[in-house]
């Protein structure tokens, strides 16, 4: 009898200050992933540290984002990933081409530091995109754990994820 446990599966989240979404992303994707996942979040011109805000909304759910570190993607590029994600649009045009990645699929995220609407108060945006965030990766860990992965037949195409 076998005692081997499976390999989590391994995921990159990438936005391109890696200060925000791909933060709060790489949060909830750890605490639902529960071991079951290893996460890492980089940037394509990463700003340093993980916005103030974002650690603030992120503890309303229970979420520790204060050792969160601000990473540049290339630290990942020749890394192997059961899925690269990008969460906002600049980074899914920026982001090279990470040659370990099963599949790279995208998701956009509002960016709550720049709102669509600037008359809204930025402690409100910033919840309202964590829990669209957090609503999103739950329902993509589910597909993910339970082998009905989006995309799991195509490789390394990217792909734009259903809302």
């Amino acid at each position: 009898m076998s005692t081997d446990t499976p390999q989590p599966k391994r995921y990159l989240i990438v936005c391109t200050g890696n200060f925000c979404r791909s933060q709060m992303a790489e949060g909830w994707m750890r605490q639902l992933g529960k071991g079951r996942v290893e996460v890492l979040s980089a940037g394509s011109k990463p700003k340093g540290g993980v916005h103030p805000m974002a650690v603030e909304v992120m503890k309303e759910r229970g979420i520790d984002l204060t050792q969160n570190t601000s990473n540049h993607i290339d630290e990942y590029i020749n890394e192997d990933f059961d899925c690269v994600l990008t969460v906002c649009d600049s980074a899914k045009e920026a982001c090279p081409i990470v040659p370990g990645a099963k599949r790279v699929l995208h998701h956009a995220f509002e960016d709550p530091d720049h709102p669509n609407d600037p008359n809204e108060e930025p402690s409100k945006c910033f919840r309202r995109v964590r829990d669209q965030i957090g609503n999103w990766v739950e329902g993509f860990l589910d597909a993910e754990l339970t082998g009905f992965a989006i995309g799991n037949e195509n490789g390394n195409r990217r792909q734009s994820v259903p809302e």
